[in-house]
Formats: C-alpha cells, sequence, structure tokens
C-alpha cells in the first residue's frame, strides 16, 4: 500500500508538472525569509576574540577600572555640594587614548540645557493651570543648577586642557595613553542640590515644614564614561531618561555633614568610633547577629529629638568601596536606623534602612524584611550577593538605585495610616531597586543604549522576589499585565531593542515587556530548570562587566540547547503581538464502513476499497449528529483481530483505546508565534492540558491544525486559560464560542 500511494504521489506531482508547462503565468518575484524561526544572524554582532558566539567574554575581552578619591562637603543651609576628587584611570584596552570623557549628569539641569528644549508644548492640554504651577511653568526663573567647574589638574597640579559639551566634559591629554598605562588627574567643582519634591531628578533634598532636609545625593561627581570593545566611548549625551554606562573602580571617599546628621552611603565605614556612639555601635553588633528581625540603631524617638536641634558643627564620615560602578550617600539628622543580618549561602550580609517619621509604621513593619527577601532571592537566581551591605533610604517619590544603597517612596498618610496600594508600591520599588544591585550594578550593562538590560531584567526578577514575600502579590509584570499595552495602536509603539531616549511609552516597553517576556520564557517556553540554570550561567559569565543584549540572547541558548531566536525576534525586535485562536473544530468518530471522504481518497489515488474490506478503520465527521454507524475502537473487528495478534506484554503498553476524535484548527491573527496552550473539559468535568510549541507554527504561519483522541467526549476547549502568553483577544480562545456580552457587543457597536 505504501508503494502504491507513492506511486499515485509521484504521478500527481508528474502531471501538475506538466499542466503548469502548459498554461503558462506571469513568473512570481522571488522573496527574502521572512520565516519567524529565521535565525537571528543577521542583527546579532559578529562573535569575535572579545565576545564569543557561546555569549561568554573572550579570552581579549578588556574593560577599563576607573579609582577615585574625594572629599565631600555638604552646606545644608545653602544647599550646595562641594567637591574634590582625584582620578585614577586605568586603560586596560588594546588602544591609545587620545582624550578621556568625564559624564557631567547634573548639567542635565543647568540654565542651558537643552533638554527642555527638546520636549514637545501644547497648551490644549493643558488649558488650565492653578496658581502654583502657572506660577512654577511661567515666572519662575530657571535655578543656577549644573556643575560649576573649578579646576581640572593633572598630578602635579598643572592645568588640563578640557572641553564641556552639555552633559559631557573631554579631557584633553597631553599625549595618547598607552594599553597598560594609567593617567592621574584631579577635578574641583561644586553645585547647587535640587530639590528633589519641587524641581524633580533622581537625587536631591527633600524640605519638610520643620526646616529639616533630607539628602539623598547620587550622580553628583563627574564621573568617567565607558570605554568598550562594542561602543568605544560611551558619550551620548544625557537627556534625563537613559542612565549611566560606568565603570567599575575603587573609591575612597569622606563626606563632611551637620555634626548631628546619620549617614550611611555605598562601601565600608571606616570611622565608626568617631561617628557612631558608643550605644549606636553596641546596637549595630547585635543587629549583625539578627537574622529574624531588625534592631534599631537609632529609635524613632531619638530621631524625633534630634530633628527638634540643628547643630553648628560638622562631622566627617569616611567610606570605602572595592570594586563598584558608582558612588551614592544619604544624610539626614531626621533618620531611624534599623538593620538586620542576612544569611547569604553562610556570608552574612546587612539588610539597612534609614527613614524619618514620616514612613512609619509602614517602613519599620517592611523596608529592612523586604531588602533581606530581596538579597536572599536574587543570591538565588544569580550568584551570591558579593557586597557587605545593602540600604534602602525612604525618599518622597523617589526610586533609584545605587551600589549597596537606593531611594524609595512610599509615605503613610500624615496619621499613620496607609492603602494596600501605597504598601504594594512601596514593597515593590525595594524591592525592585534593592535588585538593582544585581542588574545593572554588578551585571553592568549599557543603561544609556539598552534600558531593558537593566530594568527589563531587573523587573523580571523582582517578579519572583516579590512573589516569595507574598504569593498573593500584585507584581504588575506578569504576561496579562501588558496585554493592554500590546493592543495600542502601532503609532504609539516601539520595539524592545530601541534607544531609550526615543522609546514611546517608556515603562510597559523598558519595564514591563520584557519581564513578562522573560516570565512567559521561564514559566511556559523553557520551564524553571532550564531557564534558571543558563539565566545563572548568564549572571555569573557578566559579574563586573559589560554585557551587551547579544551576549544574554547567545547565553540564554549556549547553556540551555534551545533555539529561542524566533523568542527574540518576535518579542524584541518587532511590535507584533499575539492573538492565538480555535479557528474550528471537527468532531469523528470510527466506523469499519467505507465514508465518502474515503472514498474519494481512494478514487484519487485509484484504490480499489473492496480489495481492503474487513482491513481497515474510517474515519467519520459528525455532520448532524452521531453517525448511525458509528463505534466504539474495540468494537471494530478489524482492531479486535489485531490485538489479538498481540503478545500480553504489547497490550500492556497500550493505553486506552480512544473512541472520541477532534480535529482543532487554530488560527494566528496575531504576528507572533507562540506555544499553544490548550485545555479540554470533557462531559464528566474533568480536565486535561496539552502544551504545543511554538515550532508548531515553522510550517504554516496562520493556521496549524491538531487531533484530539480522547475516551471521553470534550465539552469545551480553552486556548490559554492562565493568561500565559499574553493573548491580546480572548475571545476567539474558548470552543463552543462564547456569546458576546452585552459589554461586547457594546464595543463593537462604538467600532462601528
Amino acid at each position: 500500500m505504501k508503494k502504491l500511494a507513492s506511486l499515485a504521489f509521484s504521478f500527481l506531482f508528474i502531471a501538475t508538472a506538466v499542466m503548469a508547462q502548459d498554461a503558462p503565468k506571469k513568473q512570481q518575484k522571488g522573496h527574502t525569509d521572512q520565516n519567524k524561526f529565521r535565525q537571528l544572524k543577521d542583527l546579532l554582532p559578529t562573535p569575535n576574540n572579545r565576545r564569543t558566539a557561546s555569549g561568554a567574554p573572550g579570552y581579549e575581552y578588556t574593560q577599563q577600572k576607573v579609582d577615585y578619591v574625594m572629599d565631600i562637603v555638604v552646606d545644608e543651609d545653602k544647599n550646595l555640594l562641594t567637591g574634590n576628587e582625584s582620578i585614577t584611570y586605568h586603560n586596560n584596552s588594546k588602544d591609545y587614548l587620545e582624550y578621556l570623557w568625564v559624564q557631567l549628569d547634573q548639567n542635565m539641569r543647568a540654565p542651558d540645557s537643552k533638554t527642555p528644549l527638546a520636549k514637545s508644548e501644547d497648551l490644549g492640554n493643558t488649558a488650565f493651570n492653578g496658581p502654583v504651577t502657572f506660577t512654577k511653568n511661567n515666572l519662575t526663573k530657571s535655578a543656577d543648577f549644573g556643575f560649576k567647574i573649578k579646576e581640572v589638574n593633572n598630578s602635579t597640579g598643572g592645568s588640563l586642557s578640557y572641553t564641556v559639551n552639555r552633559t559631557m566634559m573631554r579631557i584633553n591629554l597631553p599625549q595618547p595613553l598607552a594599553p597598560g598605562n594609567t593617567f592621574e588627574f584631579s577635578i574641583r567643582w561644586n553645585y547647587l542640590i535640587n530639590n528633589s519634591v519641587t524641581d524633580g531628578g533622581r537625587s536631591g533634598f527633600e524640605l519638610f515644614p520643620d526646616g529639616n532636609k533630607n539628602f539623598t545625593i547620587a550622580q553628583f561627581f563627574p564621573r568617567l564614561a565607558v570605554y568598550d570593545n562594542v561602543e568605544g566611548w560611551q558619550n551620548m549625551q544625557f537627556w534625563g531618561r537613559s542612565e549611566w554606562a560606568l565603570e567599575f573602580g575603587d573609591y575612597d571617599v569622606k563626606i563632611t555633614v551637620p555634626a548631628d546628621h546619620i549617614v550611611d552611603a555605598t562601601g565600608e565605614l571606616l570611622n565608626e568610633k568617631k561617628v557612631l556612639t558608643k550605644e549606636q555601635r553596641v546596637r549595630f553588633e547585635k543587629a549583625r547577629t539578627s537574622f529574624k528581625d531588625p534592631v534599631f540603631i537609632v529609635t524613632q524617638e531619638e530621631a524625633e529629638k534630634a530633628e527638634k536641634l540643628k547643630s553648628k558643627k560638622s562631622k566627617t564620615w569616611h567610606f570605602n568601596a572595592k570594586n563598584v560602578r558608582d558612588f551614592a550617600f544619604a544624610s539626614s539628622r531626621k533618620y531611624i536606623w534599623d538593620a538586620m543580618a542576612v544569611n547569604i549561602n553562610g556570608k552574612t550580609v546587612m539588610a539597612v534602612s534609614l527613614y524619618p517619621k514620616e514612613g512609619n509604621p509602614l517602613w519599620e513593619e517592611h523596608s529592612t524584611r523586604v531588602v533581606a527577601n530581596t538579597l536572599e532571592e536574587y543570591s538565588k537566581m544569580t550568584f551570591d550577593y558579593p557586597y557587605s551591605k545593602a540600604i534602602s533610604v525612604h525618599a518622597d517619590r523617589q526610586g533609584m538605585e545605587y551600589p549597596m544603597i537606593c531611594f524609595n517612596y512610599g509615605r503613610p498618610q500624615p496619621d499613620g495610616t496607609y492603602s494596600e496600594r501605597t504598601k504594594r508600591g512601596m514593597i515593590g520599588v525595594i524591592t525592585h531597586e534593592v535588585g538593582h544591585n544585581f542588574f545593572p550594578m554588578i551585571v553592568n550593562s549599557d543603561e544609556r543604549q539598552w534600558t531593558w538590560m537593566d530594568e527589563g531584567i531587573n523587573s523580571f526578577v523582582e517578579i519572583l522576589s516579590e512573589l516569595d514575600y507574598d504569593p498573593n502579590f500584585f507584581t504588575g509584570n506578569l504576561p496579562k499585565d501588558i496585554v493592554r499595552y500590546m493592543s495600542m495602536d502601532q503609532d504609539n509603539l516601539s520595539p524592545i531593542m530601541s534607544q531609550g531616549d526615543y522609546v514611546k511609552n517608556f515603562g510597559p516597553n523598558a519595564y514591563t515587556k520584557p519581564a513578562a517576556g522573560l516570565y512567559m520564557l521561564r514559566q511556559t517556553i523553557m520551564g524553571p530548570e532550564l531557564f534558571d540554570y543558563a539565566f545563572r550561567t548568564y549572571s555569573k559569565r557578566w559579574m563586573f562587566k559589560h554585557p551587551s543584549p547579544a551576549d544574554f540572547f547567545r547565553t540564554m541558548e549556549d547553556a540551555s540547547a534551545m533555539d529561542l531566536d524566533w523568542f527574540w525576534r518576535g518579542w524584541f525586535y518587532t511590535t507584533d503581538y499575539n492573538d492565538i485562536g480555535v479557528k474550528d473544530v471537527k468532531k469523528f468518530y470510527l466506523t469499519d464502513q467505507p465514508t465518502e471522504a474515503a472514498k474519494q481518497l481512494a478514487k484519487r489515488y485509484n484504490m480499489n476499497l473492496a480489495d481492503y474490506e474487513g482491513k481497515l478503520v474510517f474515519f467519520e465527521q459528525e455532520k448532524e449528529g452521531v453517525p448511525v454507524d458509528s463505534k466504539k475502537a474495540l468494537e471494530i473487528d478489524v482492531i479486535k483481530n489485531h490485538m489479538a495478534t498481540m503478545t500480553e506484554e504489547q497490550r500492556a503498553a497500550l493505553k486506552e483505546a480512544p473512541n472520541f476524535f477532534y480535529q482543532v484548527t487554530f488560527e494566528k491573527p496575531g504576528g507572533l508565534v507562540m506555544p499553544i496552550i490548550v485545555e479540554l473539559e470533557y462531559v464528566d468535568g474533568s480536565k486535561e492540558r496539552h502544551t504545543f510549541p511554538a515550532q508548531i507554527w515553522m510550517k504554516n504561519d496562520e493556521e496549524v491544525t491538531k487531533v484530539f483522541r480522547t475516551t471521553k467526549a470534550i465539552k469545551k476547549i480553552t486556548l490559554d486559560p492562565d493568561l500565559e502568553t499574553a493573548d491580546i483577544d480572548t475571545s476567539n480562545n474558548s470552543w463552543p464560542k462564547k456569546d458576546d456580552s452585552k459589554f461586547d457587543k457594546f464595543k463593537q457597536k462604538m467600532k462601528g
């Protein structure tokens, strides 16, 4: 029979070819490969000795090192920050450098900044203002923000040539810096600290009604830009959104503040005895052995007492940090200070919180515990947290991260009450910002270019950490949470693989969509075991290094033996959406009598069905009820006779004979390919799941068909019942098709 069928097929092929010759038609144009499963080799950079095809750093991979020694003074009365920094630049590259680029981020808000000029304005969208807003937008002079560079000197005190271009400063080297050499120079500067509540900004100070201030200070010193083997100098201007690409190095920093301030910062405190009381040191030692509950180093009562007086004296806090990519600090006399120990694979790490009384009782209850939980969960997914502490600082309207320290919002009402939303927001932002210690503070991607590599990857791990802290936590980053965004007009969408400054709908694009995609990759496509191993491999490979998107994509495939190019291409490089539906369901039954379809097929292949009488089983489609000649599988003689010839062992290996056959055609109106998750609900109420890999769409990108062979009749078919694949239209996800609700009908009517 096989031979007969083969001959019939060959005949048909030849006949078709002859007819094609007899009926010439216009030759079609060729096309390039547009299959959704084509490889990414046309988009990813060519591997080399610096970045391998496996996604790992190559044997010629290099990166620079920058060390800082700084003396910082905070003038609380004048809101003035003064600094003197000595910089040692290590040229570890193979290149001769003619100049160095330094980031001057504070210049983004300088009076001559071009950032406001690059924003479109429309009074139609602000048809009216209150007096405060009107005065701020139309009458207020620009404050004299931005860096004031006083001196740039070489190591011997001589002046260095430099050029400032907005948020970048070029240090013109007297001679090219050779590979393997270092260059030492110093910068003396100051700037006016912004009120982060009224002026905006990622750092600054908050002014309280009693005149006290909470200083959360970052981007406060001229910082060397990254020079790497992908971009050369990463000297894109800072427009206010896309963050910073920075080099790792060692920091020695002295911070002089009013004597009654509490300070914490990136790095280790070197002069505890000079800045802390004996009682505070005793309490901190107790905190180092408290793994269950936080210990107060400064109580609320003590903080409230301190904020009533303002010292005219000063105190210098001395911090040292090794192998960090940035430095930040917080300073205020209002701080309540608590801490607890966290066990990270046998190493003790301190979880720390600083917050004014305005943060309580919420912060006392949750902040430090959330820090501890985040360190534990992120370490499980990546690598053991390598630093000695992680600090959460309460700051109104801020959520920003730096090595070992972050600034977080979440403020109760003045009477101490708070909503579930406020609590959830506070837990979420602390988890997110502490998580940034891993991405990008350690796995140090280029934030200026690829926002998703820090925000998106971090938001993904944040999901797992939040659900560990509270299994019912609303993360807002699951696949179902991105549906509304992916359903938007295409004019308002950008691919994830876009530079952050021009991305539309920045939050969903840079945070939610990559996070949801990675969650989908873990839970639905790869499975936790394969995903987690590959993700840890990527994280460990690129600790304290500068990965690119290609390094992530390649490592995830290299460590899992899964071809994911279809996923990266669709989810990251396009704005396609997922929409998979049930197009058609046909029910078939078994019979031992030739059906009309069988007769037509036999005629097509010149077969005589009479020769096969009693030897074949036929599938008959239900059209108007169950066919009268349908039989159960074990009622058909040819099947019974065949099974009689089988050994007992062979029969024992068989599954239960199916009696119902459902041919289901799935359609894909959306552009993305995704696994098909099918839930079958039987007439007895039981349910069964089937998952078909995304590769089911390889040969046909529009529709595919599967047959479900069952022992029980199917009552209902549902696609993606748990909303795992970000399907933007679930109206076609069921069979029988759901009747449109009154609301659905109203929506359709409104659409016209």
